[in-house]
């Protein structure tokens, strides 16, 4: 039997990184600021006319960096004058009472409506204690603990190939699958939508039961987990429900904008 790893694994080598690093002394740092002061000056005021050209004529910006402080200075004034206009007239249209409301498409899409038809549950359970301690088949390696616990990849696993299977609603451990849903598992418990949950963990989908059940079967993913299924007795069933009614997810707190008071 070919075996490979559930659980995703990184490698760290060592090794030496080396950032170089700008070491500057009181001494440097002074020349510096000195070189940057002659240069600024030989900007705004010339070689050496207190303010005017190489030539000790006028400069040709006027007062060099005094003009370009005054320009600046003025566009501060417009944009603060603008600014008060603004306050003063209310700025933009007044706010509508209430966002518009989406069609019931798009509710039923984003889970917001309940859902109802036939189903396929598949339920994903750890070995049992009484089989961990073997024995096991000839061939199989001696597992270690995490081979006989289900993992997050697992439940997400199921998830991905029942969507790929056309499944129009989803929920786990009875809570609706919708675009926010994160599948989080820490240890053997499972994360989701605020609440911890043990397993046996159960995913159940809405949709057409045959093209679920096969899209299950012939996804690599699920299947991996089935050969550690079949080497160590972790818990896999598959089920068809005829009629099935999944709850409404809840709607995730919404805030809007308003405008300061005057």
């Amino acid at each position: 039997m070919r075996w490979a790893v559930r659980r995703a694994e990184r490698e760290h080598r060592p090794g030496t990184h080396f950032v170089p690093r700008l070491v500057v002394t009181c001494g440097a740092a002074l020349g510096g600021l000195v070189l940057a002061f002659a240069a600024l000056s030989a900007v705004s005021g010339g070689g050496g006319g207190g303010g005017g050209s190489p030539g000790g004529g006028p400069h040709p910006d006027g007062d060099g960096l005094r003009g370009v402080v005054a320009a600046d200075r003025a566009d501060v004034d417009r944009s603060r004058a603008r600014l008060a206009q603004l306050r003063a007239a209310g700025a933009g249209p007044p706010p509508t009472a209430a966002a518009p409301r989406p069609g019931p498409a798009l509710v039923a899409a984003a889970g917001l409506a309940a859902a109802q038809g036939a189903a396929v549950t598949v339920t994903l359970d750890d070995t049992p204690r009484e089989r961990r301690a073997g024995p096991w088949e000839p061939g199989v390696r001696e597992p270690v603990p995490d081979d006989l616990v289900v993992h997050q990849q697992d439940v997400q696993a199921v998830v991905n190939a029942l969507w790929s299977g056309g499944a129009r609603a989803m929920t786990i451990m009875g809570r609706r699958v919708t675009a926010r849903t994160a599948v989080r598992c820490v240890g053997n418990t499972l994360r989701l939508e605020g609440g911890v949950y043990a397993p046996p963990f159960v995913i159940a989908a809405i949709g057409d039961r045959t093209r679920l059940t096969a899209a299950v079967a012939d996804d690599p993913d699920v299947a991996l987990y089935r050969q550690y299924v079949d080497a160590y007795g972790l818990g896999y069933r598959v089920q068809e429900v005829a009629d099935a009614t999944f709850p409404a997810a809840t709607p995730p707190p919404v805030r809007y904008a308003t405008p300061l008071p005057r």
